[in-house]
């Protein structure tokens, strides 16, 4: 018999579980400064590596000279890719399905490639050594246009593939054209487009950007010649990933490889793919026998690390003079640089961009995606969103809004009429997917309603009246955005990376006396992991989250997981949390019910311990289960408590939101302020409404700096234009607005605990929301043909073109 217990709703708040608002428990070490990154790894003997960088864009490399380099006091020697071709280490395998130069072997095809790498006893003596590597290169005709890439007379980039007109993905019909994707009803779509009584045509650009992460990317490789174990520390966003392609790469047996990442200064995508700096550093060390040590700087991470967008996407909307959307055409020339190196899940080349139907019912559409080789770096990173999502809600978006200025109509009508009602989900898309839920109408009317939409469309009429008069000079622009998001890759039958089904896991270990340890195959970049999958775990299991421990980051411990990128924690990872508590409680109930000598059956859970059904009474805690189960032989049940779940999921998990905007242009200078921004959410099930706050504010913060200036921009030779923080836009606190949360609740009906995600939400949704606002501001003068980034001088063009200078 037990003592009388508190009521069940105190032991539930005890727990700090699903839902309570927990203080982040990784900011204690982050804010005294305590946090172990990569570049703290200080080995002995450790040496440091540094890239020698082509500055031409596209050129042959005649030759190397490196002998006055190696004449430096400290150098210890430099690679090229001579001396990793008889290793076959010269080129590696991309997540693509193509191959990408280690060095460059004969030719460079992009500014800041790889040309050789400098191995030194420190990194200032490597810096030194890599101005004293003499390289000559005979400049080759540069392209930078993906659409002048595939001219008839256009130079061939990849010598590597010259004849061969078969690729990782299907024909090619051009030596600089890397694929053909294609969704959805061609003959179908193009019927309805030319019997539509109104259709809407736009080229909507989504431009290069970067991640750019707080850290840059680096490593430290370890080969240990006695046991011929290599130890890698790196910036990984999913070290088992990583941990396979350099095996694969080096020959060397995986359970000898050991991949740890520890803190990350912000991943973003970025830290997905692999790249060189790695696979040298573990060239160097397996030849020196020592640690060795690379870390990009700022520009070389700008201009060579992965970059992400750079879609050109023609589309075309079809609708009734009313305003249903009856069909829905697009042709994206997506440009991926020098190597198709982007992250993208190899069953679809370009991700999960046949999402741009968006959260409207659209009968029919059509998709082809056309990918090119150009003279830039590659990567197509999924910058804080899931594989080419964001693109993909822009250009619906966009879309959207230029078809309520073809029909004269206002824009949240023309959405709210189109929007896939509550009792269609699941909804299958024109273009493949299957939506699992969701409730537009009640977040569209939630959001309009908290904004005062109508308030603000009779203000903005004034303002055009009195900018007429002469009484402002200041637009207002109202940015409206509906996204819905593909997240949780992803299920096996769907999504692979070098052939890897992107399951994710959790291993769970209860300790005797009631505390616990769970171990994942993600890794935070800031997401909160160590927070809110120990709440996950707490309202499972009823041990509170201050007695459980997240492990992360290291191969050698943490279960085989695909790691973090895409939203994909909560949705995938979260759940097999959720499954492994739920495979503990189901052995805890087995072992309860012997203690109280009772059958399984006759005991229930109750949030913290199980109870003997009309007796609540007799009980037996979560923690004297786990005692229990080391100290006492149950029949037919192994002692201790621990479990082991792999979650492969069903479905995609589909968040929505409903964003809105709003700014002041002055139309003199092109400067904004941007007056308001409105952000509501449907994530599913709210593990932690703290967190889910800071994701969005971090994630609008990023489509802020991606809408309003940030670019990778190259000039006609191939030269990178941003290639330093002080042209490349990265917003503080100064640039930030205010923003204004807000929520529905619409469960995923699949996930064991109804979530869906939400890291990648809010630079999906804002990118629109920002860059509509500016559209908006101009529409009583007139269709803007405008691309993004919306800098200053964009904005004042805009008005220039208008003729609103006076």
């Amino acid at each position: 018999m037990n003592e009388m217990s508190p009521p069940k709703a105190e032991r539930a708040a005890a727990l700090k579980g699903l839902g309570s608002a927990r203080k982040r428990v990784e900011d204690a070490r982050f804010t005294q400064g305590k946090g172990n990154y990569v570049d703290d790894l200080k080995l002995p003997g450790m040496l440091f590596g540094d890239f020698v960088r082509s500055p031409y864009a596209h050129a042959r490399v005649k030759s190397i000279n490196a002998d006055k380099a190696k004449e430096l006091p400290g150098v210890v020697a430099v690679l090229t890719a001579e001396d990793l071709a008889p290793l076959n280490l010269h080129w590696m395998p991309t997540l693509a399905g193509d191959k990408q130069m280690v060095l460059a072997d004969g030719k460079v095809l992009f500014q800041g490639q790889e040309v050789a790498f400098v191995v030194a006893e420190d990194r200032y003596i490597a810096a030194d050594a890599v101005e004293l590597v003499e390289v000559d290169y005979e400049e080759l005709p540069v392209v930078t246009d993906p659409f002048k890439a595939e001219a008839e007379d256009a130079p061939v980039l990849r010598e590597d593939l010259e004849g061969k007109m078969e690729g990782a993905h299907g024909p090619r019909r051009h030596h600089n054209h890397i694929f053909t994707w294609e969704q959805g009803d061609k003959a179908s779509t193009e019927s309805v487009l030319g019997s539509a009584e109104v259709v809407a045509e736009e080229m909507v650009y989504y431009h290069r950007t970067h991640p750019c992460p707080l850290e840059t990317c680096g490593c430290v490789a370890s080969m240990d010649k006695v046991n011929g174990k290599l130890t890698l520390h790196g910036t990984f966003q999913a070290p088992h990933a990583v941990r396979t392609v350099a095996s694969l790469i080096s020959g060397i047996a995986e359970h000898n490889i050991r991949v740890i990442s520890p803190d990350i200064g912000g991943g973003f995508g970025n830290k997905v793919g692999v790249y060189s700096g790695y696979i040298c550093a573990i060239v160097a060390s397996i030849v020196t026998g020592v640690p060795v040590k690379w870390i990009e700087d700022r520009m070389e991470n700008l201009m060579s690390t992965a970059f992400a967008r750079d879609y050109w996407m023609k589309g075309k909307i079809a609708a009734t003079k009313d305003g249903k959307i009856t069909g829905l055409w697009c042709h994206v020339t997506a440009d991926h640089g020098a190597f198709d190196a982007c992250a993208d899940p190899t069953k679809f080349p370009a991700g999960f961009f046949n999402i741009c139907t968006g959260s409207y019912d659209i009968p029919v559409a059509y998709l082809a995606v056309d990918g090119v080789y150009t003279n830039k770096a590659p990567g197509g990173v999924a910058y804080r969103c899931s594989f080419r999502v964001t693109e993909a809600a822009y250009f619906i978006e966009r879309m959207i809004e230029v078809l309520a200025i073809k029909l004269d109509m206002d824009a949240a009508e023309l959405r709210a009429k189109n929007f896939i009602k509550k009792d269609q989900f699941p909804y299958n898309s024109a273009l493949g997917w299957e939506y699992d839920s969701g409730d537009y109408h009640t977040a569209w009317d939630k959001a309009l309603k908290a904004v005062d939409y109508e308030g603000l469309r009779k203000e903005q009429a004034q303002r055009i009246e009195d900018f007429k008069a002469g009484k402002t000079r200041k637009l207002i622009g109202i940015g409206l955005t509906h996204f819905t998001e593909i997240v949780g890759a992803g299920p096996v039958k769907n999504c692979d990376i070098l052939g890897l089904g992107m399951f994710d896991s959790c291993e769970i270990r209860i300790h005797p006396t009631g505390s616990a340890i769970a171990r994942l195959g993600t890794i935070s970049q800031g997401q909160g992991h160590a927070t809110t999958f120990a709440q996950i775990l707490a309202s499972e299991i009823g041990i509170p989250a201050d007695d459980i421990t997240v492990e992360e980051g290291d191969t050698d411990t943490a279960p085989y997981g695909l790691g973090t990128y895409g939203s994909r924690s909560t949705p995938v990872a979260g759940a097999a949390t959720a499954m492994a508590g739920r495979k503990i409680r189901a052995k805890a109930q087995m072992i309860a019910a012997y203690l109280l000598e009772v059958h399984d059956d006759d005991v229930e859970w109750d949030v913290d311990r199980f109870v003997v059904k009309g007796a609540p009474e007799r009980f037996k805690t979560m923690k004297e289960v786990a005692f229990a189960s080391y100290n006492q032989p149950i029949p037919g049940v192994e002692p201790g408590l621990e479990a082991v779940s792999y979650y492969d999921p069903p479905n995609m998990t589909y968040p929505f939101g409903a964003y809105i905007c709003v700014m002041e242009i002055d139309v003199d200078t092109g400067e904004h302020k941007i007056r308001q921004f409105y952000a509501l959410d449907d994530c599913g099930t709210r593990i932690n409404p703290m967190i889910i706050e800071g994701q969005v504010h971090g994630g609008l913060t990023e489509a802020l700096a991606i809408t309003m200036g940030q670019e990778i921009a190259y000039d006609d030779m191939g030269n990178v234009k941003t290639g330093t923080l002080m042209d490349f836009f990265v917003p503080t606190s100064w640039e930030t607005p205010h923003y204004t949360t807000d929520f529905t609740v619409t469960p995923s009906p699949h996930h064991p605990i109804g979530a869906k995600g939400v890291g990648e939400s809010p630079n999906v949704g804002g990118v629109p929301a920002f860059s509509n606002a500016v559209h908006d501001a101009f529409r009583p003068f007139g269709l803007v043909q405008s691309h993004m980034p919306h800098d200053h001088w964009r904005i004042w063009k805009i008005a220039h073109d208008f003729g609103l200078h006076g």
